[in-house]
């Protein structure tokens, strides 16, 4: 049985301006939590309306044989032009049809719906009757959000902090020069790289530049043991390694399973920090002296305190307010989100200064378990946006024009690049849930208690490149490449 039957719309007249609406018969089946499939019956009194109104506006400039311009008889015009007269009208009526039911019945709409127009027909006779499947927001009962208690990161910023995250301001602008001896953590290697499924090849790259770390991080894989794995290696020296292939990777036939990376070093290269000098310094941000550089860097932490502050209070809300949210998506529509949930992911990371290798990280962790944490991400959107429709939190320009301010003073670039970038890329949307989710955060944080806990800054442990061991990538985003620097090169941009 239909979930909703919806009776005819009343024949009245429309008020002065607007069209007449149409009587529908609107019933209304729901496949799971967000499927919706409609059937829309539109009565033939208003197909006789509405193909009367067509023959109407062509009567004027109608040409048949015999007549003058607008002199030809209705009846005549009607069976000369009876398919272009169908098109017209079937057309018009899907429109207003489609219109009237979205608004009429409350659909609440989070995609384009699912219509196959060419499959419509106009009859001759009786009503017109045609389905279309939508996906929309799910219903839910709205989670208690006040009162929650929630544990925050607190830390005071040391000098040390400000040391060694200025080493890493040193390291990127560091140039990695040739080294005779095995590599050690820190150093780089340039490698030919394989990934194998038996004898069949997945993937493979010429020439793939990695700082040794403990773990080498793919956007659909993790190796642990990377740094003891080519601890020995030399140039010409190939290493082998099993890799398990994420559940969510992009090529279906290998998730979960266990293929063989082919590592064949080719060169060896180790760090070489730049010395602090006036140029260094002007090359870094235009800084007049190392403590004003390192005021910089205090700022950033600052940035970057700020935004594990804001995830871990975040994830808490997130976790009580979707607890008894078990409904289910549709996977079409996590797909979809995949690739929305990274850029989101970027921006944020952005916004609060963080280096691209850090992104990259993240990034790639976010990549090998996309479909839950989009799952969870969605979940926790619905019902904020409830949150925020039923507290009247809006955006507003000036929180666009302080969240590109923010993502432009973090990259380098001005707010006038970062707008058009945003936009080029259909981005404006994600960056407008960004501000509606945040400021609704906020509100349920301001009820709420807080306990602050002991936080550490994370030591990079893991190195990430741009390469799926599938071969196909999971939502495909602009994450600048970084490039290692040879002894006569400009600087590169590596943490």
């Amino acid at each position: 049985m239909p979930a909703s039957d919806s009776s005819a719309v009343a024949d009245l007249d429309a008020p002065e301006g607007l069209p007449k609406p149409l009587a529908l018969e609107v019933s209304i089946e729901p496949v799971s939590t967000c499927q919706r499939r409609v059937k829309v019956t539109i009565p033939r009194a208003d197909i006789d309306r509405y193909r009367d109104d067509a023959i109407g506006e062509l009567m004027p400039t109608a040409l048949l044989p015999g007549f003058r311009p607008g002199r030809a008889p209705r009846r005549l015009v009607s069976s000369r032009f009876k398919s272009e007269l169908s098109d017209q009208v079937r057309s018009k009526l899907l429109t207003a049809a489609m219109s009237q039911v979205s608004e009429q019945e409350k659909l609440a709409p989070i995609s384009e719906p699912e219509l196959d127009v060419a499959a419509v027909l106009l009859p001759d006779e009786g009503p017109m009757t045609f389905e279309f499947s939508i996906e929309v927001r799910p219903e839910f009962e709205l989670p208690k959000w006040k009162g929650l208690s929630i544990k925050r990161p607190a830390r005071d910023i040391t000098p040390a902090d400000v040391d060694e995250a200025l080493l890493g301001h040193l390291r990127e602008r560091a140039r990695f020069v040739p080294h005779d001896a095995s590599p050690s953590i820190g150093d780089l290697i340039v490698a030919r790289l394989a990934c194998k499924d038996g004898d069949r090849v997945l993937s493979a790259a010429d020439e793939v530049e990695i700082v040794v770390r403990d773990r080498l991080s793919f956007a659909d894989a993790e190796l642990p043991g990377f740094a003891a794995l080519v601890a020995a290696a030399k140039p010409g020296t190939v290493v082998t390694a099993t890799v398990k292939v994420s559940d969510e990777a992009a090529l279906e036939e290998v998730r979960g399973r266990d293929v063989t990376m082919e590592l064949t070093v080719l060169d060896v290269k180790r760090l070489e920090l730049p010395e602090m000098t006036p140029a260094l310094l002007e090359e870094l941000g235009g800084f007049e002296s190392a403590e004003a550089l390192k005021a910089a860097v205090l700022k950033q932490l600052e940035g970057q305190l700020e935004w594990h502050r804001r995830r871990q209070v975040r994830q808490q809300v997130a976790s009580a307010l979707t607890s008894s949210a078990s409904w289910d998506l549709p996977p079409a529509l996590l797909r979809r989100q995949a690739q929305r949930e990274l850029e989101r992911a970027i921006l944020e990371l952005r916004r609060s200064g963080f280096d691209d290798d850090s992104i990259r990280r993240h990034v790639n962790e976010l990549r090998q378990s996309v479909m839950a944490s989009t799952a969870r991400a969605l979940k926790e959107h619905f019902i904020l946006e409830r949150i925020a429709e039923e507290e009247g939190i809006t955006d507003a320009p000036a929180d666009y024009d302080e969240e590109i301010r923010a993502v432009a003073a973090q990259s380098g670039e001005s707010p006038r690049r970062v707008r058009a970038s945003l936009e080029r890329r259909g981005l404006m949307d994600v960056l407008r849930n960004q501000i509606i989710e945040r400021k609704t955060i906020d509100l349920v944080t301001s009820h709420a208690s807080f306990k602050d806990t002991p936080f550490e800054f994370s030591r990079p442990d893991a190195e990430a490149i741009d390469h799926a061991v599938c071969g196909v990538v999971v939502g495909e985003e602009e994450i600048p490449t970084a490039t290692h620097s040879e002894p006569s090169a400009r600087p590169g941009q590596r943490g």
